[in-house]
């Protein structure tokens, strides 16, 4: 098993994987992913030394909770930390995001996991007031004093809401969009993050793929991929599809990106090396569809940092081809 950096995630007192493993896609939103190849990258990224994962209720109806709960299972060498989310199985008006559904929420997840006590739970990017309301945290603060969860965190849409929860005392990390076509968390959430001792988990890290360099216009995504049905925000926030960008910008901004990738690093490591490396960010979660896909996102911690000049020219990109499409949206 191949050692990787650890940081500590936040106000959980926990060390994680500076790249984690996200699991979105074992649910079906990116396509189906054969239960024995979702085993096989779990395995291979624990191999890699990736030591969290990130799921939600929602991935696939369950499914992705349920396939890491048995990946576990049998699994019991693995010191494994589990983050999972909550809040998206009802309508999203705030009147949802009380105690009763919470637990509710709650046991379900705990036996899709396999688990008593949960480590992390997140709210699941709900409604701008529910990081403000006072109620809500008493109830998140609840299933603590209860042992159903052993920490709770937030997973938001825009920086405002990230700022909203690192001011309050109990939230352990918050989980935002972060990569080379998504800079603005760099300006104040991150400091902020820093500042209270709250971790950050960089969520869409190569904004749908985009940024691995792979597509082009002509590319064609499943019927059941989130990157055909959401480009517009049909069914949840546009930000979660190529990090809200317009597909053919994205893919012409994409290209110029690549050429940036230092010897012997592809551009998806490349980008996920400028993440790892901004001040703030406790891990990464790229997702992964295959064994090599999960081998190589963890390799991208072994990479050196990159020199000033990559970053100035990802920060130059992104201000000339990107900044007017995103930075005043979330």
């Amino acid at each position: 098993m191949i050692l990787m950096e650890q940081r500590t995630l936040g106000r959980t007192g926990r060390d994680v994987s500076v790249v984690g493993q996200g699991t979105w896609q074992l649910g079906g939103d990116w396509g189906e992913v054969a239960e024995d190849d979702a085993f096989g990258l779990l395995d291979a990224a624990v191999a890699s030394g990736v030591t969290f994962f990130d799921t939600a209720d929602v991935y696939g109806d369950g499914r992705s909770e349920q396939l890491i709960g048995r990946y576990l299972k049998n699994r019991p060498d693995a010191d494994v930390f589990v983050a999972t989310k909550m809040g998206r199985r009802l309508d999203q008006v705030p009147e949802n995001y009380v105690l009763d559904n919470f637990r509710t929420w709650n046991d379900r997840s705990r036996a899709n996991l396999g688990t008593d006590t949960l480590d992390l739970v997140q709210l699941h990017c709900p409604p701008s007031t529910v990081y403000s309301s006072d109620a809500v945290y008493d109830a998140l603060d609840t299933l603590v004093a209860e042992q159903r969860i052993a920490a709770y965190a937030v997973s938001v849409e825009t920086c405002a809401e990230a700022l909203t929860a690192i001011a309050r005392p109990g939230v352990a990390s918050v989980q935002i969009i972060l990569n080379p076509f998504r800079l603005k968390p760099l300006d104040e959430v991150l400091p902020a993050a820093v500042a209270a001792g709250v971790g950050i988990i960089a969520r869409v890290p190569l904004a749908s793929g985009l940024l691995s360099g792979r597509y082009t216009k002509e590319t064609v995504f499943g019927p059941d991929d989130h990157r055909t049905y959401n480009r517009h925000g049909e069914a949840f926030d546009q930000g979660e599809t190529f990090s809200g960008i317009d597909y053919a910008t994205g893919v012409a901004a994409a290209a110029e990106f690549a050429a940036l990738a230092p010897e012997g690093a592809t551009p998806a490591q490349t980008a996920l090396r400028w993440i790892i490396q901004q001040p703030g960010v406790t891990s990464v979660i790229p997702g992964a569809r295959s064994v090599e896909q999960a081998r190589a996102n963890a390799a991208a911690a072994d990479l050196p940092p990159l020199p000033q000049s990559t970053l100035d020219a990802v920060r130059e990109l992104y201000d000339r081809s990107i900044r007017a499409e995103v930075h005043n949206r979330w």
